[in-house]
């Protein structure tokens, strides 16, 4: 990961000064700063590869700050909060974070997360097996699978619905790969952790709930089933 320019937001100076280190020892370039609206400003002038936003500083708070990086980039974020319980959570995911990781952490566990992200995001189009939808139907030919109205190309990494585009973050890419390989089928939650977000070693479920919300709001609210108890399965 060396040469990866990480933006990080955060107000507590003791934090903001030991992280910064923590991951500059392992390779990375970092940007940090204390309130939002310098985060907002040196996004725009460095371009980032990953931004790490806290929830709670100043100017412009964390999930305002990744709402309007939404709105320019699909640049990964990881917002930080500090009660695992928080509303701000949610909050965050909903307003296009890819993950989060609760304070207080430690250094090797957000580099880790870090680096599963960055993974997820240089490897979309490797995600999911996708070749695999073969064997389910709904393929055309050239990686191109339909469902319904709905077209998923898994070679150029592009979403239609009625002909129209569909502007996914890779994240959202990613889970709708997974979906689309097996359609029809039962998808876990925790199957979809490992798969979609790296997670080996378990995680919270409501980051899946929020993308496959945020994807229902994209691909159409019924194309993506829930299954009480089960899990989620994309209808053919």
């Amino acid at each position: 990961m060396a040469d990866t320019h990480v933006l990080f937001v955060e107000d507590d100076d003791v934090i903001r000064e030991a992280t910064q280190l923590a991951l500059e020892r392992d390779g990375f370039v970092v940007t940090a700063v204390p309130d939002g609206l310098q985060g907002l400003e040196r996004f725009r002038e460095r371009h980032p590869d990953i931004a790490l936003l806290d929830v709670m500083v100043p100017g412009l708070d964390g999930v305002s700050l990744c709402r309007r990086i939404r709105d320019e980039s699909t640049v990964p974020v990881i917002m930080l909060s500090a009660r695992a319980d928080s509303i701000d959570v949610v909050l965050g995911l909903e307003a296009g974070a890819d993950d989060y990781v609760t304070k207080p952490f430690d250094g090797a566990v957000l580099v880790a997360r870090i680096r599963a992200v960055l993974r997820r995001f240089g490897h979309a189009s490797g995600a999911a097996g996708a070749s695999g939808a073969d064997d389910h139907g709904g393929i055309e030919g050239g990686g191109l699978l339909r469902f319904g109205d709905l077209e998923v190309d898994t070679e150029g990494m592009e979403v239609r619905k009625g002909g129209a585009p569909v502007a996914l973050t890779p994240t959202e890419m990613r889970l709708l790969l997974e979906f689309s390989s097996a359609p029809g089928t039962v998808l876990s939650r925790d199957r979809l952790l490992e798969r979609v977000w790296d997670y080996g070693w378990g995680g919270d479920t409501r980051v899946v709930d929020v993308h496959v919300q945020r994807l229902r709001g994209k691909i159409g609210q019924d194309r993506i089933e829930t299954v009480r108890g089960f899990g989620y399965k994309l209808r053919g």
